[in-house]
């Protein structure tokens, strides 16, 4: 159930299931698997800054009942002009999670989240064009496609051309 999903910093805890996410072929899944990184690099950007930075941020994706860990969604800073920041937003989900609702609700909950507590005016998500479950839990959370981004992705070995959304602070009702 979908309203059962809830945002929160990224624990200690977590930290198991958060590499797995990241660093396991078969966690990561096809769409999610950018090659091997560097060992131990998760835990050691959790230990020095938690996961949260004035330049962007990570947040684990818990189920409301008993705070399990469902995955995590991220966002970074993004320039459209010289002073016009916005934010690029990401999400994955543990292998066993996924279809469920977890991932349209936790991208919903994190635009709020930004819109809420940065002054942006525009957070922005891409997905690679055969994702077609990702393109449409964008739009179940309030994002407009605005089109192809050609080329833009490398992953396995080729270049893919990624859907690209947006969803500006007018369209999100928040509270803060």
């Amino acid at each position: 159930m979908t309203e059962h999903v809830h945002l929160r910093p990224v624990a200690e805890k977590d930290l198991d299931l958060f590499e797995r996410l990241h660093e396991d072929r078969a966690e990561a899944g096809e769409l999610g698997f950018f090659g091997f990184r560097n060992p131990g690099q998760l835990r050691q950007q959790w230990a020095e800054q938690g996961f949260l930075t004035a330049q962007g941020g990570r947040l684990a994706i818990a189920h409301a009942d008993d705070d399990r860990f469902l995955g995590e969604v991220q966002w970074h800073q993004v320039l459209q002009g010289p002073a016009s920041p916005c934010w690029n937003i990401g999400i994955s989900l543990l292998t066993a999670e996924r279809d469920k609702g977890y991932g349209k609700r936790a991208q919903r909950l994190l635009v709020e989240y930004l819109f809420a507590h940065t002054q942006v005016n525009r957070v922005e998500a891409s997905t690679e064009a055969v994702n077609v479950a990702e393109q449409k839990a964008l739009e179940w959370a309030g994002f407009t496609r605005e089109g192809i981004v050609r080329g833009a992705c490398f992953r396995g070995g080729a270049w893919r051309d990624m859907v690209l959304y947006s969803v500006l602070r007018a369209e999100v009702i928040t509270e803060a």
